[in-house]
C-alpha cells in the first residue's frame, strides 16, 4: 500500500484538480474518458473488494484511514492512497454526507457476459435510478445471471450504485442503445434470438388490462426452463413491441384497486419464484 508520494501531504483545497477529476468520472462522459469507475463510500469500497475489481486510487481522509487501516492492509502495495478533507470530498462527491472514503476502479474490471446465462433480467428503458439499483439487487439475489438493458438510466450513476448496495458490480449487464427507440430495436432482436434458441421469453402485465382468463399466474410457469423475465418501463409499462417478442405473459394478481405495482415491487416475487421451486423440489441452487 501507497499512501500519497509524501506521507504528511493531505489535500485540502477545492479548487484540487483532483475534485474536477472525480466530479468528471461521477458522470458518464467522463467515466469512459477516464476508463474509471468511481465508488463512494466504505460499503461500496467493500463490495467491490469482494469481487474481481482492484482499485486504482483510495482518496480517504485521515480520520477514515485511521478508523479502516485493516482494509487498506488488505489491498497490494501498488495502490495509491490519497489523503484529503471531508470538505474536499464533499465538494468533488455527489454523496450529500460522504463517510471520509472514495475510490477509483477501471471500467475493465467490471464483470463480463457469462458463455452461456439461462437466467436473463431484460428491462425496458427504466427511467428512475432507485428503481434499477433496486432490480440489480434483487436480480443479484434471484440468481440473475445477466441483465439487459433497453437505453433508460446509466446503470453505473452514484444513485443505482448506491441504491443497488454494490450488487451491480457482481453482476454483468449491456446496456443496449443511446436512445429509446434504438434500445428498444436492440433489445426486440436479442429476445427474438432468445426465443428461437429455446428460451422461454416471459413478459409481465397487470392482472386488470387483459383478464385473468388471459393470463398465467407467475407460479404456474416452469422456471427452470431457460427464461428471459422482462419488465417494463415505470410510466408505460413493458412496450408492445417487446411484448410482441414474449412467448408467454405472465401476471403477479393483485387488487383492482391499484392499476400497477412499482416495477421494483413487482421483479421480488417473480425472480424470487425460480429459487422458490428449486428449493421446494429439492433442486440444488
Amino acid at each position: 500500500m501507497k499512501i500519497s508520494q509524501n506521507d504528511s501531504l493531505v489535500i485540502s483545497s477545492r479548487r484540487n484538480p483532483l475534485v474536477r477529476k472525480l466530479r468528471a468520472i461521477s458522470r458518464k462522459e467522463g467515466r469512459e474518458a477516464y476508463s474509471m469507475l468511481l465508488l463512494e463510500g466504505t460499503h461500496l469500497l467493500q463490495e467491490a473488494l469482494n469481487t474481481d475489481l482492484s482499485p486504482k486510487q483510495i482518496i480517504a481522509t485521515s480520520s477514515w484511514i485511521q478508523r479502516n487501516y485493516q482494509i487498506l492492509q488488505s489491498l497490494s502495495s501498488g495502490i495509491e492512497v490519497i489523503k484529503v478533507t471531508q470538505s474536499v470530498l464533499e465538494a468533488a462527491l455527489t454523496t450529500v454526507n460522504p463517510d471520509g472514503v472514495a475510490s477509483l476502479f477501471p471500467l475493465s474490471g467490471l464483470p463480463a457476459k457469462p458463455k452461456n446465462p439461462k437466467f436473463i433480467l431484460a428491462l425496458d428503458r427504466l427511467q428512475d435510478p432507485g428503481n434499477l439499483g433496486n432490480l440489480f439487487r434483487t436480480a443479484l439475489a434471484a440468481d440473475i445471471e445477466f441483465v439487459l438493458l433497453a437505453s433508460g438510466v446509466d446503470p453505473l450513476n452514484q444513485k443505482v450504485l448506491r441504491s443497488s448496495a454494490g450488487s451491480i458490480l457482481h453482476l454483468p449487464y449491456e446496456r443496449l442503445g443511446i436512445t429509446e427507440s434504438e434500445g428498444l430495436s436492440l433489445l426486440s432482436e436479442k429476445l427474438i434470438d432468445f426465443a428461437g434458441n429455446g428460451f422461454q421469453v416471459i413478459a409481465t402485465s397487470a392482472p386488470n388490462k387483459k383478464g385473468l382468463n388471459s393470463l398465467i399466474p407467475y407460479w404456474e410457469i416452469d422456471w427452470n426452463q431457460p427464461t428471459v423475465l422482462v419488465l417494463g418501463n415505470e410510466g408505460s409499462g413493458l412496450h408492445s413491441e417487446l411484448e410482441d417478442c414474449c412467448t408467454k405473459v405472465v401476471t403477479l394478481p393483485h387488487s383492482v384497486s391499484v392499476e400497477s405495482l412499482n416495477v421494483a415491487a413487482a421483479a421480488v416475487p417473480l425472480l424470487l419464484e425460480r429459487r422458490r421451486a428449486k428449493m421446494i423440489n429439492g433442486i440444488p441452487k
